[in-house]
């Protein structure tokens, strides 16, 4: 019954958040200090952990292509279908909930202890399309730190298997090129807008109605971090059954 209480809150929280709407000069203040802090400070870390996963994506392919029949070719292929898939979307997205997700559980926590919340509601602003709707729209431009994934997680491949003499340059490029289908991309950023929608909400649910102090701060970012690590793999499971199963 907790639970169920629990995602009835989320529920009234995104409609509240589209409710009465804040200035938009202030509004748009807001957005910005969103992008900048939601997806310009996390282009470091996802650029960094992109480009070694993607050299060990081609690093393993390679080890395990025991069959001289294989070509060398399939190290890109498998390196591309790895990272366009699953790891850029889904596994960057993971690791967001805990930077990302953590900073707005704590950030909009830390509002609701000291009361800044309440003096938001008193003075009539909607607290919840002040604080949570800037964070939905700075997420929109959340593809975009995927695509810069993708692609670096590529590069990573490329430079692990060329300079470490596991393939070719030509042999590599030839298994990018083979069978790729474009609608793989489309399935990719699709999910990845679901998800941005996830890590902008639910970590801004679990901060906004948090209670105690600031030890409870802590403990909602570990639960944002759970809350938002199930959802995005329960969507990622829904929308690859229903995009690519047919």
């Amino acid at each position: 019954m907790k639970y169920l209480h629990d995602i009835g809150s989320y529920f009234v929280m995104i409609k509240k958040v589209f409710g009465s709407f804040t200035k938009r000069s202030v509004l748009r203040e807001l957005i910005f200090k969103e992008i900048d802090d939601l997806i310009i400070d996390s282009l470091g870390i996802v650029a960094f952990i992109s480009f070694f996963v993607g050299g060990v994506v081609a690093i393993q392919t390679a080890l395990n292509m025991t069959n001289p029949l294989i070509p060398e070719s399939l190290i890109g292929f498998a390196t591309r279908q790895s990272v366009i898939l699953e790891f850029s979307p889904t596994f960057i997205s993971i690791i967001m909930a805990g930077k990302v997700g953590s900073f707005i559980t704590s950030s909009i926590g830390s509002m609701r202890v000291t009361e800044q919340i309440d003096a938001l509601e008193v003075m009539g602003i909607n607290s919840l399309n002040y604080l949570v709707f800037p964070k939905i729209v700075a997420l929109l431009f959340y593809p975009f730190v995927i695509a810069i994934s993708m692609f670096l997680g590529i590069f990573g491949g490329w430079l692990a298997g060329v300079y470490g003499g596991f393939t070719s340059s030509t042999a590599f490029i030839e298994g990018l090129q083979d069978s790729f289908i474009p609608y793989h991309l489309f399935y990719a950023f699709l999910k990845t807008f679901v998800f941005a929608f996830i890590l902008a909400t639910v970590p801004s649910w679990q901060g906004y109605y948090m209670k105690g102090g600031a030890l409870e701060v802590g403990k909602a970012s570990t639960n944002s971090f759970v809350w938002t690590s199930v959802l995005i793999i329960l969507a990622n499971y829904v929308i690859t059954q229903l995009l690519l199963s047919s």
